[in-house]
């Protein structure tokens, strides 16, 4: 299973980023091998509209099971929950923090958006 978390930093010590579509980077950790691979969320944090949805199919493209971040609007909640992804919001910490959470099932999975649409 592959989680991603939105991530300010490009490694598991890194603080969380608290936005999902403009998050600096999104590191998606395979928990059956730990392998991690950071993403350059940079074109999509930089863009001028559509930054959730772009970020919720490149995490889809990777394989991602589960998003773990601190917002989540409600465009890219709809596109998260239409490529099957879980949500679970207002995660703080460090990436490896979070993960330890989700590993131990200390998580709730979100069922609606939790920050407003900026449109």
């Amino acid at each position: 299973m592959k989680v991603a978390i939105t991530a300010k930093g490009a490694d598991l010590s890194s603080e969380v980023d608290p936005r999902f579509g403009r998050a600096a980077k999104i590191i998606i950790v395979e928990l059956e091998t730990m392998e991690v691979e950071t993403i350059d969320n940079s074109t999509n944090a930089n863009s001028f509209k559509g930054a959730g949805i772009q970020a919720a199919t490149m995490i889809h493209e990777r394989g991602a099971h589960v998003l773990m971040t601190g917002y989540c609007g409600p465009k890219a909640f709809q596109t998260l929950q239409a490529a099957g992804i879980k949500v679970v919001s207002d995660v703080t910490g460090t990436v490896g923090e979070v993960l330890e959470q989700f590993k131990t099932g200390e998580v709730e999975y979100l069922q609606s958006a939790n920050a407003d649409s900026h449109w």
